[in-house]
């Protein structure tokens, strides 16, 4: 038995399938042009400030970045803790496979300067030049 008639239901003003089609092709859009940060070590640290304004870098080539923390391990190369003798070691290594490598050197303000003073000796024994140091600038 049937008390109640059922209603035909009208068509739906807007068609579904091609909206689902119009957000997949605005999804692939974002996702396309969207940049993503490089990812720099999980190391946080405060960079000392200065008065002046570096160049920049005229480098062509990425450089190679160590960062010097102010707890132990201090010297990291890239994302990995090295020692100093290490760090030499890796610097000859890289120098020999690259003879124009740029080094930067990111250090916490509170870092030792030893270690500061251990990474430029390193960098100079394996015979890099160009040497540049990460700062803020000053208000």
């Amino acid at each position: 038995m049937q008390f109640t008639r059922r209603k035909r239901r009208g068509t739906p003003s807007v068609i579904i399938v091609s909206l689902i089609d119009v957000l997949m092709v605005v999804l692939i859009f974002l996702v396309v042009s969207t940049t993503f940060k490089q990812k720099l070590p999980a190391i946080q640290i405060q960079l000392p400030g200065s008065a002046t304004k570096g160049d920049g870098g005229t480098s062509r080539n990425e450089p190679l970045v160590v960062t010097i923390n102010k707890t132990p391990p201090h010297l990291y190369l890239g994302t990995n803790a090295v020692s100093a003798a290490r760090l030499e070691f890796l610097l000859k290594v890289r120098r020999s496979a690259n003879p124009v490598l740029a080094l930067t050197v990111r250090s916490d303000t509170d870092a030792p300067l030893g270690q500061f003073i251990k990474v430029h000796d390193a960098a100079r024994a394996a015979g890099i030049t160009n040497i540049q140091t990460l700062v803020k600038p000053l208000p």
